[in-house]
């Protein structure tokens, strides 16, 4: 059976203006840019008058190697009202509320379950991973940190440079 591993979980929390179509268009768009198929798990709206509540889960995976496999977790949820809000002279209509991201990042190993054949083949896994890998182990962790990373800082960019319009 694969491993996982979490291995980070980071939290993005905004409050402002922003666009939502244009903020969940640019979140999908890092994942398929950085090659990771994107999921949608679940996807919930809730509207009451002028007020929506949505909540969003994704998971996005990427193969590093035959071995190695790095998978993201991200659940989104924002509260927002519509509103019209003046940019160079014109009317455009952007959101007023909170968004809250959860990003987790987790290592697979053996994602194939080629180790699991047998006792002796599970033991081999282990030694293979413990004595022959062990700096490949912390540079596809230090991989998967980094990209949880990047991603929550250019959410954070984003939301910050949407507010300021």
């Amino acid at each position: 059976m694969a491993e996982k591993e979490e291995l980070i979980k980071e939290k993005i929390e905004h409050s402002g203006l922003f666009d939502f179509p244009s903020f969940y268009s640019f979140a999908f768009s890092w994942f398929k840019d950085e090659d990771l198929g994107v999921i949608e798990k679940r996807y919930v709206e809730k509207v009451n008058g002028n007020k929506r509540e949505i909540t969003i889960e994704w998971e996005a995976a990427k193969e590093l190697s035959d071995y190695f496999k790095q998978q993201f977790g991200v659940k989104f949820k924002i509260e927002f009202t519509d509103v019209e809000v003046e940019v160079n002279g014109k009317k455009e209509k952007m959101n007023q509320g909170k968004i809250s991201v959860e990003i987790k990042g987790v290592m697979i190993r053996d994602h194939k379950n080629k180790w699991e054949k047998s006792a002796f083949s599970r033991f081999m896994r282990d030694f293979y991973n413990k004595f022959v890998i062990p700096g490949r182990v912390d540079q596809i962790k230090n991989k998967i940190k980094k990209d949880v990373q990047d991603f929550k800082e250019e959410i954070k960019a984003f939301l910050a440079l949407m507010g300021r319009r």
